[in-house]
């Protein structure tokens, strides 16, 4: 008898409930599917700052591959009442905004998976610039089965 194995598939889709609270506070990008504006980015980190009722405002930090100096950018991160938690939206020129879904976000904080409706990138952030090996490699493996293609993941190369 011949048994067939499937690949388990998981749904890509923001989770619904976050404490925006217990998110504030300061990331480490440790690995990305890039957008084409952070393609060259390495050591990013990112950190959160909870304003009014609809945003954060977001402070990012980042060097340039194979240069020195820190460079940096300000954004804001949307949420809406009437959507899922982790269904945001990010603005880094207004007035234009694209997909930001929180996809994976660890019960104590310590990690999140940032994804996007349609696969197009993905960064694994930690409050941490590391992160122990099992568990990225069962993050990676998730992220996978939602349907990012994870060969395309680079490290961000904190030290």
């Amino acid at each position: 008898m011949v048994i067939e194995l499937k690949p388990i598939i998981m749904e890509n889709k923001p989770i619904s409930n976050i404490d925006y609270k217990a998110f504030e506070g300061k990331w480490y990008s440790l690995y990305s599917i890039p957008t084409l504006m952070d393609k060259h980015w390495k050591q990013t980190t990112e950190t959160y700052t909870l304003a009014d009722d609809d945003h954060f405002d977001v402070y990012t930090t980042y060097h340039k591959e194979g240069k020195p100096e820190e460079k940096s950018i300000t954004s804001k991160l949307f949420f809406e009442e009437e959507k899922a938690d982790g269904d945001m939206k990010a603005q880094f020129l207004w007035p234009f905004k694209i997909g930001y879904w929180i996809i994976e976000l660890a019960d104590d904080y310590s990690y999140v998976v940032v994804g996007h409706p349609d696969e197009k990138y993905l960064f694994i952030m930690a409050r941490e610039p590391k992160m122990e090996a099992d568990l990225l490699v069962h993050i990676i493996e998730r992220c996978r089965q939602k349907g990012y293609d994870v060969s395309e993941l680079v490290s961000q190369e904190h030290f």
